[in-house]
């Protein structure tokens, strides 16, 4: 706001009336400034001051009416040119003119407290303000979004397109989240329509399970049959979904097919989540680059979940791979994209679907995968083999969540790149990437987050909140680059977060949500009775 637009030049006479109090009163802590001296200099001061802001104020009040764009675009005038021109309201207009917030906190804290912004944090807490899918027309850009050139440009600062189309990835995994099950016996194709999408130019067309390998004795079935799901082996995963909307394709610039899995969920999935050590993936054909440069190696316990069938089910690696071929052979003649995303292990498993279906096909569609919060899948020839098949794979990693550190060695990504510039000490690392059980290597380009640049949430918040995929898409809508604050017009809703993370989210902001008599509980409630919830609820 401007000092121009908000008091005439002839409101002076109130400074010059308190021109003489300046002469009168010497600093405390300065007594020589009471000397005449020190009082002439002064009253000449305050006359250059006062003469500069009377030639600021006459400057601007000649200049023409400014106009302010919103986030959508739109043009509205600045509140201060539909002020009535009352005295009430220049004082008012001058105090914000003058930002005196930024010299006494106290300023600050009553303009937190004001009612424009009491407003805009309640719609924060009690308004879904998602934004499905980015407005823009992604065009013949789409596979620079889609990753053919390693986001290169696009991350740091942070595209917003590719914002918008992470936080729509992630709201994929959520509704995975939402609608998981754990009886498998139960369930037919019928069962793709219980998946709430997000976005509705998708529809679901395969439900995906995962199988453990291990199983609990079953003892425990006879000890307690209400507990079956900690003894059920196979488990709803995640679904297969494809763009069915032409408005929605010719945005895109393609169809696309998105491959969604949530995390860990139940009992035998973190079982398995502990089986760290590297095994060899199997494969039918062994190619001469992998015998020279070593074998591709990933973590036992994802491969397991990703390779075994179940009773009435077959594998995932089975089941996702006749699906995507059926849906490019459905689409054959179309630009198609394939999206891998998942959160957690979700997103362990994506590099490994991602690696199946990316040689499908003789003429398989651009791969691409997006996790949140995933850890270490393989080794670095895994990782080396990820790139020889064109899979590009975005990371979004939060600086604090140490899901994101395991399994492996705990070491960070930066200080491993460091180490392998050198000589002496990148040979070594390469001979123990052959032989040690746990060298393990991340894949792909990496967003990194930080929960401490959230203004709402605590800078001590715990593992859970750190890992959580609802934080992930919050931190995700806030970043603008690695070097600048949260952005202060995000406004992906508080409610959620708030709902799941409330003793993560700072006092001022729980109980403003208190004062403003918010039934979080209510609103964000999921009435899906043979679902399970989130387990970051």
């Amino acid at each position: 706001m401007l000092i121009g637009a908000t008091l005439p030049a002839t409101n002076l006479h109130f400074f010059q009336a308190r021109r003489a109090s300046f002469r009168r009163y010497g600093s405390p802590l300065n007594p020589s400034a009471n000397s005449v001296h020190t009082q002439t200099v002064k009253t000449e001061t305050t006359k250059k001051h006062l003469s500069n802001l009377e030639k600021l104020l006459q400057s601007q009040s000649r200049k023409p009416q400014l106009l302010d764009n919103d986030s959508r675009g739109e043009i509205h005038p600045r509140e201060s040119r539909r002020s009535n021109g009352s005295k009430e309201n220049r004082g008012k207009n001058l105090l914000e003119g003058l930002n005196l917030s930024r010299i006494w906190p106290e300023h600050k804290v009553a303009e937190e407290m004001s009612p424009r912004h009491l407003n805009k944090l309640k719609k924060l807490l009690s308004s879904n303000s998602i934004e499905y899918s980015p407005r823009n027309n992604l065009g013949s850009r789409w596979k620079e979004y889609h990753g053919c050139k390693d986001w290169l440009g696009l991350i740091d600062p942070l595209n917003e397109n590719l914002r918008r189309e992470l936080i729509r990835y992630g709201e994929f995994i959520q509704a995975a989240y939402h609608c998981f099950h754990s009886n498998p016996a139960t369930c037919n194709e019928c069962d793709t329509r219980k998946v709430a999408l997000p976005d509705k130019s998708y529809k679901v067309t395969k439900s995906l399970y995962a199988t453990s390998s291990i199983g609990l004795p079953k003892w425990v079935d006879d000890v307690a049959p209400d507990l079956g799901w900690m003894t059920q082996r196979s488990s709803w995963i995640g679904y297969v979904a494809v763009c069915d909307d032409r408005s929605e394709i010719k945005r895109m610039g393609r169809r696309d097919i998105v491959i969604a899995l949530r995390g860990t969920a139940t009992c035998l999935e973190w079982g398995e989540n502990f089986r760290d050590l590297l095994v060899q993936i199997p494969t039918k054909i062994e190619s001469e680059s992998e015998s020279s440069e070593g074998q591709a190696k990933v973590e036992c316990g994802f491969l397991s979940l990703f390779q075994t069938a179940g009773v009435n089910v077959p594998s995932l690696a089975e089941s996702v791979v006749n699906e995507v071929q059926r849906l490019i052979e459905q689409y054959k003649g179309e630009s198609l994209s394939i999206t891998v995303t998942g959160h957690s292990l979700g997103a362990a498993l994506a590099l490994l679907v991602a690696d199946e279906v990316s040689t499908c096909t003789p003429d398989s569609p651009p791969v691409a995968v997006f996790s949140f919060g995933g850890p270490r899948v393989g080794n670095r020839s895994f990782a080396d083999r990820l790139n020889s098949r064109n899979v590009k794979v975005l990371r979004i990693v939060n600086n604090q969540d140490v899901i994101t550190r395991v399994p492996g060695m705990f070491v960070s990504e930066e200080l491993d790149k460091k180490l392998r510039e050198s000589g002496f000490v990148s040979g070594m690392l390469n001979v123990l990437d052959k032989s040690m059980p746990w060298a393990y290597a991340h894949v792909g380009t990496e967003l990194r987050v930080d929960t401490r640049m959230s203004p709402f949430l605590k800078p001590d918040a715990d593992v859970a909140c750190c890992h959580d995929l609802e934080a992930y898409l919050h931190l995700v809508d806030g970043y603008i680059a690695s070097n600048c604050p949260f952005r202060a017009n995000a406004k992906r809703s508080l409610a959620k977060l708030l709902s799941e993370q409330r003793s993560n989210i700072k006092m001022l902001y729980t109980s403003k949500a208190k004062g403003l008599n918010l039934n979080l509980e209510r609103e964000h409630s999921f009435s899906t009775p043979s679902c399970l919830p989130s387990p970051s609820s």
